[in-house]
């Protein structure tokens, strides 16, 4: 089959393209995807240069967001067809990743696609979209009276984020660059932050008259992350997303402070079943709030499978707003 193959992690130079990857063969608790379409992430590229130093059985196939038609099922694998319409995020421990004609992935960690959603908007969720669910439904509680600062408003997991803190009441405020102003107030977004030119302190302090916000999404790095402790009202709460913040900022007794993580793929290698069935609960929850117009989709650019590639450098570089999906067919 066609596949984009990671020969050697350390460099994207390394993600070739090749016509000759062996078919995967579902073990008894997977099906198989014939690949429609499959959503580019962060992790894909950081992955490729040694990220979370992961033993992979065979050079990998990478792309955990994906998007298809089950094509075989192993013969423990419960709930699903061949012919069935289905989109999941996949383990990135795995060697048969999305960025291929084919796909490999547990059964009970995907949801089926309604045939009213498309497989380039479905393949545009998992990965951002199952974790701004994750920080933002499961991990706090909003409601109308709570602030929430959301970073990089204008990326998956912060276009996400705002459209569901929205969703609950809250009221946000997000970073993004000028260009992106329009797209984030289209989500929903009610006080944008241009963070490469405005003191994000500053017009906090500003727009909650001087008591922080109750809640912060970082989506960014460890250094935001600990300046985000000083961006927080009493009782605040913080969900680091990318990196941890340094906790000997903390200081016990100070503001009361609560601070998440969010490990979405974790999931699938720590051998919770009922974690790794929530990945498909979520899918499921989102796929509903698509076909009642609950959620809009990011801004959704779409390559081949050769451009997959650069479509990673793109996304390193930070010169994507929104989501880029490989159409494999």
């Amino acid at each position: 089959m066609k596949a984009i193959v990671l020969t050697k992690t350390g460099d994207l130079k390394n993600l070739l393209y090749t016509e000759k990857r062996e078919i995967p063969q579902p073990t008894a608790q997977e099906i198989r995807v014939r690949v429609i379409a499959a959503g580019l992430n962060p992790v894909d590229y950081k992955l490729a240069e040694g990220w979370g130093d992961v033993q992979w059985k065979q050079p990998p196939v990478l792309g955990l967001d994906v998007a298809g038609i089950v094509d075989a099922v192993g013969s423990q694998a419960a709930g699903f067809k061949e012919g069935d319409r289905v989109f999941y995020h996949g383990s990135l421990a795995e060697c048969n990743g999305g960025f291929a004609e084919y796909a490999c992935t547990t059964a009970h960690t995907a949801s089926k696609l309604p045939e009213e959603v498309d497989f380039t908007s479905a393949a545009a969720l998992p990965c951002s979209g199952y974790t701004a669910y994750q920080a933002v439904v499961e991990k706090l509680k909003l409601d109308q009276s709570k602030t929430i600062l959301i970073h990089g408003g204008a990326g998956g997991v912060g276009g996400y984020g705002i459209q569901l803190a929205k969703h609950l009441g809250a009221k946000v405020f997000t970073t993004c660059s000028p260009k992106n102003d329009q797209y984030v107030k289209g989500l929903g977004a009610d006080e944008i932050i241009h963070y490469q030119t405005e003191d994000i302190r500053k017009r906090i302090e500003e727009l909650t008259h001087g008591r922080g916000v109750d809640y912060v999404v970082n989506t960014v790095d460890s250094q935001t992350a600990t300046k985000d402790i000083d961006l927080l009202a009493f009782s605040g709460e913080l969900v680091a997303v990318v990196e941890h913040p340094d906790f000997t900022r903390l200081r016990f007794y100070e503001k009361g402070l609560s601070i998440h993580e969010v490990a979405l793929g974790g999931a699938h290698l720590n051998g919770d079943d009922r974690a790794q069935r929530k990945l498909a609960e979520i899918g499921d929850r989102y796929a509903q709030m698509l076909l009642e117009s609950q959620i809009k989709l990011p801004a959704v650019q779409t390559i081949g499978m050769q451009d997959i590639p650069e479509g990673l450098r793109q996304l390193k570089d930070r010169h994507v707003a929104g989501k880029i999906v490989a159409v494999m067919r």
